[in-house]
């Protein structure tokens, strides 16, 4: 964020007065002793403020700077010889407030170092011209007092603008801990709520009966158990559906195993209904399987879950075991019912 007045008003303003300056040296253009420099010094001069106020960019670039400051020390030298003072300070002297203003317009730009090298060239060269006292009376102090106010209100600006900075970062840095903060809430609570759900019958179950379940009560306790695990170990893998699946299976006999690394993190709404829908179609024709894997897949794939069911061949696991232990990979007893991957996205 940055602090600062309209571009347009600031480029309108110095505008106006670069254009007010020209103006001045028109009319007296009768009134020097030689009106070619002046012309020269006129357009050099208007080269130099265009050149300054609408180069893109919030930092004026070094090269159009030092075209500045080339200006600010050819005005003094080429003009001030044609103007006679002995009249009296007139606008005859426009260059040292043109000069002046240009310095200004180099602070706004951010290259003050030039504007003061600018400014000090104009005093040293109007002492040696015209004397000490024609600081006041030709305007030359007052040129510098704009490049002083000029700077101290840059360096204003660029200090509020840090500190604006800081205080909107700051403010970013809270919002994301309240953020936070809310979401390790609302996480807790409905792991609280859902495990609640779950286990409240059983509980009042255990409460009533005074401890003592039957051997299908227990068995029941433990599909509870793993299911609450479920929602820690593999929650974007479940919904409605995929739970029912699960505790069916369990309940039949058979190990499911859910496992959740992160990949469905990046999936919308639509893609994970889907992919839900999916794992519980597999769950279902998984029917005559001992052991179920439900797994995501690291983001990168093409695959966003894979599922693997297993049948345990019993007759070859007691052949294997009357061989000695020949087969050293328990795994080739095992035969595969279910192998799906589900798409991380439906194909065009």
């Amino acid at each position: 964020m940055r602090v600062s007045i309209p571009a347009g008003v600031a480029i309108g303003l110095a505008a106006l007065f670069s254009v007010y300056h020209l103006l001045l040296a028109a009319t007296t253009l009768n009134r020097v002793l030689d009106a070619g420099p002046v012309l020269a010094c006129m357009v050099l001069y208007a080269a130099a403020t265009g050149v300054a106020l609408f180069v893109p960019g919030r930092a004026l670039p070094v090269w159009a700077a030092c075209f500045s400051l080339a200006t600010a020390v050819v005005l003094p030298i080429v003009a001030a010889p044609v103007v006679d003072l002995r009249s009296g300070p007139s606008y005859t002297t426009w260059w040292i407030a043109a000069v002046g203003t240009l310095m200004v317009v180099l602070v706004v730009r951010g290259r003050a170092p030039f504007a003061w090298i600018g400014v000090g060239f104009l005093t040293v060269h109007t002492v040696a011209w015209a004397g000490l006292g024609a600081l006041g009376s030709l305007g030359v102090l007052g040129s510098v007092a704009w490049v002083a106010i000029a700077t101290g209100f840059a360096a204003a600006m660029s200090r509020a603008t840090r500190v604006t900075r800081d205080f909107v970062r700051a403010e970013q840095e809270t919002a994301d801990w309240q953020a936070a903060q809310d979401a390790h809430v609302f996480e807790r609570q409905f792991r609280l709520s859902q495990t609640t759900r779950m286990a409240l019958p059983m509980l009042q179950r255990i409460i009533d009966t005074g401890g003592d379940l039957d051997a299908d009560e227990r068995a029941e306790c433990l599909h509870l158990e793993q299911a609450i695990r479920d929602e820690i170990r593999g929650r974007s893998l479940l919904s409605e559906d995929v739970r029912h699946e699960v505790m069916r299976l369990r309940r039949r006999g058979a190990t499911v195993q859910l496992h959740d690394d992160g990949g469905l993190d990046d999936l919308e709404i639509d893609d994970l209904r889907r992919v839900h829908a999916r794992i519980a179609d597999a769950l279902r024709q998984a029917r005559d399987a001992d052991n179920v894997i439900v797994r995501t897949v690291a983001e990168g794939s093409d695959s966003a879950v894979t599922v693997v069911g297993l049948r345990l061949d019993l007759a070859a696991s007691e052949s294997a075991a009357l061989g000695a232990g020949d087969d050293e990979d328990g795994d080739e007893d095992d035969s595969v019912v279910v192998w799906l991957e589900i798409p991380r996205h439906v194909p065009a």
